[in-house]
């Protein structure tokens, strides 16, 4: 199972989110709305408003999961940071239901 990062416009993060979970196998997304981020794009100081997406995986469905989110994604660069999960240390229940939610 992972956790992916992925930062996006407020105004399409519900879109891509039930677009993760009806067709790229995501279990389950949560936003997290008006996140501030501060980066350096093109040489540039940014600030801007986003929402945080987090998107829960089976490792089987992530590489399938990072193919569509690109396509689907209107930055030229989107964030993608897959984070590993202690499934040990994890609930055993919501691990299973994650990876089952890949063969639904």
């Amino acid at each position: 199972m992972k956790v992916v990062l992925c930062n996006c416009p407020g105004d399409a993060a519900q879109g891509i989110a039930r677009a993760l979970v009806e067709r790229a196998g995501a279990a389950c997304v949560n936003i997290i709305p008006a996140v501030q981020s501060v980066y350096r794009w093109d040489g540039e100081t940014c600030v801007e408003t986003e929402s945080t997406l987090l998107i829960k995986v089976a490792l089987s469905q992530l590489d399938a999961l990072k193919v569509f989110l690109l396509e689907l994604h209107p930055y030229d660069v989107p964030e993608i940071v897959a984070l590993d999960v202690d499934a040990e240390g994890s609930s055993a229940a919501y691990v299973d239901w994650v990876r089952a939610a890949a063969t639904t």
